[in-house]
């Protein structure tokens, strides 16, 4: 059974997102908040994504696995400095979280939750501040309120990012976050530095060029072009 973990900086703590009969009351309406949206909403097709399948598809696989944590900051204005030191510990802790090896390591997640928050210009502020940390550790810092306005990859009038719950969501970098990782040189820097082994060229091309167009150094790897994979259903598109 999947355990919760605790912050030894913050002093808060992870549930698993299966936690039932949680002593907080507060803590277990949250969970309960969390699994109706990731199975109702997450979960499920969407034609306004503009790609077939599921909202999210890592998701139902990552609950079946329980390998989604949650911790919550309570209060409609919580510290800066407060969110700060949990998602710092949320940094420490998540390399940690089981399993650390095997396919499934892919599909962990960790939600820093402030369901109280009512100005998400926090949530935009640290993400902005530190999502650099999170991704030279090769993973990636989500930001998630209600009516969070960033593009979809498929549709731009989509928003992936509006939940009904201000959140800051770690979990691994993925090959498919390169979209994601083009506004600032050390982001594809650290992306490259992850990926470049198993990059196809194409991508890898684009990557390098951006990198020299901003001036910054261009990783030294090398790539093995009989074992790049080729991912089945790369470039579906929702008819």
């Amino acid at each position: 059974m999947t355990e919760a973990i605790f912050g030894s900086r913050s002093g808060m703590s992870w549930l698993p997102l299966s936690t039932a009969g949680e002593s907080s009351r507060a803590m277990q309406d949250m969970l309960d908040r969390m699994r109706t949206w990731a199975q109702d909403h997450l979960t499920q097709p969407l034609d306004e994504i503009g790609r077939d399948g599921p909202v999210c598809p890592y998701v139902a696989p990552a609950m079946k696995r329980d390998l989604i944590w949650v911790g919550r900051v309570a209060g409609a204005q919580p510290w800066p400095a407060y969110v700060r030191l949990a998602l710092s510990d949320a940094l420490e802790l998540f390399p940690k979280l089981s399993p650390d090896t095997g396919g499934a390591a892919v599909l962990r997640c960790m939600v820093t939750a402030l369901p109280d928050l009512h100005d998400y210009s926090l949530i935009d502020d640290l993400h902005e501040e530190l999502k650099s940390e999170f991704v030279e550790r090769g993973l990636m810092l989500g930001q998630f309120y209600p009516g969070c306005s960033q593009p979809g990859l498929w549709n731009k009038d989509y928003h992936p990012l509006d939940a009904p719950i201000p959140m800051l969501v770690v979990r691994t970098m993925m090959a498919t976050d390169f979209p994601f990782l083009l506004s600032r040189p050390e982001y594809m820097s650290a992306y490259v530095k992850k990926f470049a082994p198993a990059l196809p060229a194409h991508v890898r091309n684009v990557v390098v060029g951006r990198l020299m167009d901003t001036g910054s150094e261009v990783p030294e790897y090398h790539i093995d072009e009989e074992r790049v994979p080729v991912q089945a259903g790369a470039g579906r598109r929702h008819r």
